[in-house]
């Protein structure tokens, strides 16, 4: 202890702060300014990168035209709105939630599918609903969620009101689904 005492007495005031100082950094360089460097290096490498990279080439119109013709293929013909409507109720009869009268509206533009936008008033515990909108999205990938409301009564009630808005897309064409 005698000698530890005859060390700081001899580095006085200031040389015990800058070994402090010294301390200090060590750490410091570890938490922020290795990561730095760290993240500055690949930010350089990705700017390389993309230097390395050719120039922009312009994608051919026939092959948009194409792949988009392929994804319309992907979504089922308009006739079959009364199917994917079958299925709707059979996941909210699945998911035991009591279905109240909805609005129904199907949107049709000159470019693009045709979208069927449905709001559905529900009613029944939060767990049956989230089961319902996870197999609607899972089973009917031609569904989306595009709004959701919940409302509770009294903060006791395991029942719940809530209104879902869902999409689902069709072909974009005739009622026959033809192109």
């Amino acid at each position: 202890m005698s000698r530890a005492n005859e060390l700081l007495d001899r580095l006085g005031a200031f040389g015990v702060l800058g070994i402090g100082v010294l301390l200090f950094c060590l750490p410091f360089y570890f938490s922020a300014l290795r990561p730095a460097e760290q993240e500055l290096s690949a930010q350089r490498d990705a700017a390389e990168r993309l230097r390395g990279r050719g120039p922009f080439r312009a994608v051919a119109v026939d092959d948009r035209a194409a792949d988009l013709l392929r994804f319309y293929a992907l979504l089922p013909p308009l006739a079959q709105l009364p199917e994917e409507l079958g299925r709707v109720y059979a996941l909210a009869q699945s998911a035991r939630l009591e279905l109240m009268q909805g609005e129904y509206r199907l949107d049709r533009r000159a470019a693009g599918p045709v979208a069927y936008r449905i709001t559905l008033p529900i009613r029944g515990s939060y767990a049956q609903v989230r089961a319902f909108l996870d197999a609607v999205l899972r089973e009917m990938p031609v569904a989306s969620v595009d709004a959701l409301r919940f409302e509770r009564k009294k903060a006791a009630d395991a029942r719940l009101d809530a209104q879902i808005q869902l999409t689902l897309y069709f072909r974009p064409g005739d009622e026959a689904g033809r192109q």
